[in-house]
């Protein structure tokens, strides 16, 4: 991690759970995200495949990456480390999901304990976004690789959110 540039340590690199409702932020709560954070990396955390796009906050738009496809966490997240040196992000994203109702459940929990390992790692600050629905989406709209479309859907909604 000595090669992500120190630039990128966020004065707060709190794990943001704005907008989770399992974390008694109102969902439609826009986040505190800095205005000079222009550049993002997002994530839909799988198991086996977790899809990642790039976005900035000029544009309002992401762009699909390669999907990761590596099992266990030092796999991924070595992954993720080229991604974050070749993008350079001030923030990365994360999807996380729930039952339609709202309610948590097992995969819920393994993506925001994702997402604090990539807060630990990288020293950036973590956003999380609900992500119900987006895989459906990403399969509706035709999506060939539907981890990186959903994770596509998931920082444009983010970047929507934004001020």
């Amino acid at each position: 991690m000595s090669d992500i540039p120190s630039s990128h340590k966020a004065a707060d690199a709190a794990f943001s759970t704005a907008g989770d409702p399992a974390a008694g932020a109102p969902a439609a709560a826009a986040p505190q995200v800095p205005a000079h954070f222009q550049q993002f990396l997002a994530f839909d955390f799988g198991t086996r495949r977790t899809g990642c796009a790039s976005g900035n906050r000029v544009l309002g738009g992401a762009s699909p990456l390669p999907t990761i496809k590596a099992e266990g966490a030092q796999a991924r997240l070595d992954a993720v480390e080229r991604l974050v040196r070749e993008w350079q992000p001030q923030a990365l994203v994360i999807g996380v999901p729930y039952h339609p109702d709202g309610a948590p459940h097992e995969n819920t929990a393994r993506a925001r304990k994702f997402g604090r390992q990539l807060q630990s790692r990288f020293r950036l600050p973590v956003y999380e976004v609900d992500e119900r629905y987006s895989t459906t989406e990403a399969l509706a709209g035709g999506a060939r690789d539907a981890d990186a479309a959903s994770a596509c859907i998931i920082l444009e909604q983010f970047l929507r959110s934004l001020p």
